[in-house]
Formats: structure tokens, sequence, C-alpha cells
């Protein structure tokens, strides 16, 4: 059983004014694959090397499976971790790295040699087994990093930020490796990520976290399209997600979000949420793919239709990326790559009402 509970765990440096991991509880089922990503400094890491028993608790437990570990020494937990840096011997070649865990364990040569074989088979690196992690990529050493790993054939296995230091294209590939390599190892994983995009691609549920504290923890689409605040919704998505302030303004028996240069009436299913707002600001959130050009939407209406001005038009092949202004706020929308409007000229856009986000400005929570 490799499933791992947090409760109430806490992280107190000496010196320091406020926790920075704060009272987390958090569940991890046998198999599973988690994420935790967050801004620099949101507590991610410590959390971590916490389970990997790098750090000590200050407060709080950690269960792996039925075995209260807060007093279990690192080697002893049974888990494995992958670090940003690789941490490989420089002297040592690559078969010595993988195996060098095994032999502190004292395993018998035959089981060492079959272990570290079959983890080169699996990263493809069997063909780099007597070279040094200088002849080698980047890439390659992060595969001898996850093949040490693997060899331990743990019941947990921790990666910290693990392709921050690979190029963009070097880390498309490895996301797909890890992919490929939880399938097959059928073990639990927990992943530490600044990288929103890796935690959208990779986890079966994410957990955000900001002050040393989870904002929310659900599956990717559901992070996406139902966040639990202001902070979960600008932080995932890519372009960042629109924070347009404003109020709610009740009319003729109707519920519209004001901006003070434009109008956007509301759907009916959001009046009864929105309506205790009424004559009060609030914070309209909508994603750049949720606003399009009018010229290209079949059937648009007076309710949700704004009048702005691009000021940059950005094509990024498949998609334009326009810039527009209300003369109050500005805000992006991300259309079809035929779409490009003239800069510095007005055009009609449309706000699709049925994926828009409210926040309460004061508490920053969801309200719809």
């Amino acid at each position: 059983m490799a499933s791992i509970r947090l409760e109430n765990l806490s992280k107190i440096y000496p010196g320091a004014a406020a926790k920075v991991v704060a009272n987390v509880n958090l569940e991890v089922g046998d198999k599973e694959f988690i994420v935790l990503v967050g801004p620099s400094g949101c507590g991610k890491s410590t959390t971590l090397r916490m389970i990997a028993g790098l750090e000590p608790v200050t407060e709080g437990k950690i269960w792996i499976g039925d075995r209260l570990v807060n007093d279990v020494p690192a080697r002893d937990r049974d888990i494995a971790m992958v670090f940003q840096n690789y941490a490989l011997y420089p002297h040592m070649t690559v078969f010595e790295n993988m195996a060098f865990g095994l032999k502190l364990r004292n395993y018998p040569k035959v089981e060492i040699e079959k272990r570290v074989h079959e983890a080169a088979e699996i990263l493809n690196v069997h063909k780099y087994l007597n070279r040094r992690p200088g002849q080698l990529s980047g890439g390659e050493c992060q595969r001898v990093a996850l093949g040490r790993a693997i060899v331990r054939k743990p019941k947990v296995f921790l990666f910290d930020e693990p392709l921050s230091n690979l190029d963009a294209r070097m880390r498309v590939t490895m996301r797909t490796e890890i992919h490929k390599l939880r399938t097959r190892l059928q073990t639990t994983f927990i992943y530490v990520t600044h990288d929103q995009t890796e935690a959208m691609t990779m986890g079966n549920r994410i957990v955000i976290m900001k002050n040393g504290a989870i904002q929310q923890c659900a599956g990717p689409m559901t992070i996406y399209d139902k966040p639990a605040n202001k902070f979960v919704a600008g932080f995932i998505g890519t372009p960042p997600i629109n924070l347009i302030k404003g109020a709610i303004l009740h009319k003729d028996r109707k519920y519209y979000f004001d901006e003070g240069k434009f109008r956007v009436k509301l759907m009916d299913e959001m009046s009864g949420f929105l309506a205790p707002y009424a004559g009060k600001d609030v914070i309209l959130g909508v994603r750049s793919e949720d606003i399009y050009d009018k010229l290209f939407v079949s059937e648009a209406s007076a309710d949700n239709t704004v009048r702005v001005t691009c000021e940059v038009v950005e094509p990024l092949g498949s998609d334009v990326y326009l810039y527009l202004n209300s003369g109050k706020n500005t805000f992006m929308a991300r259309v079809g790559a035929h779409n490009r409007p003239e800069v510095n000229r007005d055009v009609e856009v449309v706000f699709d009402m049925r994926k828009v986000h409210f926040f309460d400005p004061e508490t920053e929570t969801t309200i719809i």
C-alpha cells in the first residue's frame, strides 16, 4: 500500500515570522499521480522534503500506508526522490550511478545488474551505461537520475522540479517519458513544479499552494473550469485569465456586470448567486478563448457584445492573441489564425457569459 496522508502538516523555520507550510491536509491514493504546484516560496518543495524525510516536521503527521513516518529516517521510508539538479556523481559511469544506492544496501551483484539493465531499457539509456555524466546531455542526465530512482523499486516516487533545467522541447519529451514510466511502474508519484503546463498535463489531481497553504485540490479540468478563488483562476491557464473590475447592476429585473465603459448581461442562472452583490464591486474573470470577434460569431447579442480598441495583434501560428482596451481595463482574447483585426482600430467582441467567473474583491473567493 503506497498511499500517503498528511495531517495538519506544518513547517516553521527558527526566526521566521510565518509558517513555510501551514496546516496542510492531503491524502494521496495508492498509484495516484499528484502534482504540487505554485509560485516560488509557496511551500511545495518543503512539503515534498518533509515527506521524503529530508526536513523535520514542526507540526502534524505524515503517514505512508499505515505507517507513521515522522521519526523514520529518509533511508527507511521506501521512497525515491529525483531532484532538479540530477545529483549524479561525475567520476562514476552511468551504470555506477544507477547502481550506487543498491550497493549501499548490499544487494547481490546479480540483482544489481538485473535492475540497472531493466531500468536502462525502460529509459533508453542502455547504450550510455559506460559513459560518465559529463559526456551526456541534460535530458540524458535526467533519464539517468530517473533510472537511479527506478532501480530501488520504491513505494513512492518524489519529483522536485526535475525538468526545470531542460529546454522547452526536451521538457515536452521528458513529460511524455514520465507518463510512460508511471503507467509501466504502477506506483505512487508526487511531483512538484512551478510550471502550470506540467501540472495540467501530468497529474490525476493538482494541489495548488500559496503562502504555505493549499488553495485547491482537484482534477486538472475542475481546477480550470471551477477555480476556488481568484489566485487559482489566475495561476492556471495560458495566457492567464482576464480579471476585470466592475460592479453588479440590477435594472429592469435583470442583472448586469457594469465595467464602467461597457455592460454585459448575466445569465439568468447566475442571478441567485450575484443578487446579494447588486450595487457592489466584483471581479469578472473570463479566459481569453471565451472572448470572440463578433465578425466570426453567428449568434451574437447586444447583451454580451463589447466595443473595445485592439492595441496589439500577436500571431502565434494556430492562434492569434489580441490585446484589447476598453478605456478602463485591458484584457486579452485568443482567436483563430484567420482573425487579425487592424491595430488601433475599434472591434466588437463577444463574451461567452456561460463560462465567466465572478470573484469577491475582498475575500477573492469565487462567487460563481
